[in-house]
């Protein structure tokens, strides 16, 4: 309010198609061209912006503003990770309201990237499916379209219950995702992906090793279930003969485990072999690959059952 009692930012949100929009209370989305105006920043009360975007945004903030600041510096393609960062972007935005201020999210044009972090700020804060979120954002700003791969990311931020665990397989799983799109362009792993490997330290939960030579491979938090796929009918594009009986999943799925990293250094796929005594394990295939179950699965590394044993420590305690 200014001193007529005019609502200085529903003015400007009224006269200008282009004004950074209130979406929710002390949280604004707008384009990159809405941080040169500081009249209405200062209308707004904006006091952090969280900028979205691929061009460095400090040039065009105003020099006698004060204001505390992100920056994501990301692109808008599908294959880009906005995930990783809804968290801290949310603290950020949370910081603002709380402190009886307003946080503006912006990207170049505000359609995409800005509109993917609000998305994922109401989805947290209201605990809200990605449609209803989607859609309250959308009724602020009808131009919004956020692209398949940050859709794709929000339905995985709603999956995971609107936190980013980096320890969830589903997290784990889409962070393969993410570095299959790339392999091609990747000159090597990144060795974050690699799970410790299980030989090298002791540990009270499950483990799965060699059934010839008994060298412990995995432990029971690199399996990244899926979905049971449908069978035979998934199969139908071999025409065999032999696709019928129960649906089952003959291997495990895992993250990759640290004793791989040669393996797949340089290739796309290629057999998975035991680190001691060089039996057949399994496979791996960045494109992915087929489950005995019909479900695909992307990027594939996985273990036949029938060459591994889990084990499980005995509760001795009486």
């Amino acid at each position: 309010m200014d001193g007529f009692g005019l609502d200085l930012s529903s003015i400007y949100n009224r006269t200008s198609k282009k004004a950074m929009q209130l979406v929710d209370p002390g949280v604004y989305i707008g384009t990159a061209a809405d941080l040169s105006d500081s009249l209405a920043l200062a209308a707004a009360s904006v006091t952090h912006i969280l900028s979205v975007d691929s061009v460095d945004p400090r040039p065009m903030i105003p020099a006698n503003g004060d204001f505390f600041r992100k920056w994501i510096n990301i692109l808008d393609e599908a294959t880009a990770d906005l995930l990783s960062h809804m968290d801290a972007c949310y603290v950020f935005i949370d910081e603002a309201v709380k402190a009886d201020g307003a946080a503006l999210v912006h990207c170049q044009a505000g359609r995409s990237r800005s509109a993917t972090i609000v998305t994922a700020y109401l989805m947290k804060r209201y605990q809200l499916g990605f449609d209803e979120a989607y859609n309250r954002l959308k009724s602020v700003k009808q131009d919004v379209q956020v692209n398949s791969g940050f859709e794709e990311q929000l339905r995985q931020y709603e999956a995971m219950q609107w936190e980013v665990n980096t320890s969830s397989p589903l997290y784990k799983q889409y962070r393969l995702i993410k570095i299959a799109e790339k392999y091609p362009e990747l000159h090597q792993v990144p060795r974050e992906i690699f799970a410790n490997d299980p030989a090298h330290s002791s540990s009270s939960e499950v483990s799965y090793r060699c059934r010839k030579c008994r060298r412990t491979l995995f432990r029971g938090s690199s399996v990244l279930s899926h979905t049971v796929g449908e069978g035979a009918s998934a199969f139908s594009h071999k025409k065999s003969s032999n696709l019928t009986g129960e649906v089952q999943c003959t291997s495990y799925f895992i993250e990759p485990v640290q004793w791989m990293e040669e393996a797949l250094l340089g290739v796309m796929n290629g057999q998975l072999l035991c680190p001691k005594c060089s039996s057949k394990l399994g496979s791996f295939n960045w494109f992915g690959d087929q489950c005995s179950c019909g479900r695909w699965v992307t990027p594939a590394f996985q273990l036949h059952r029938n060459r591994v044993d889990e084990i499980r420590q005995l509760n001795l305690q009486k």
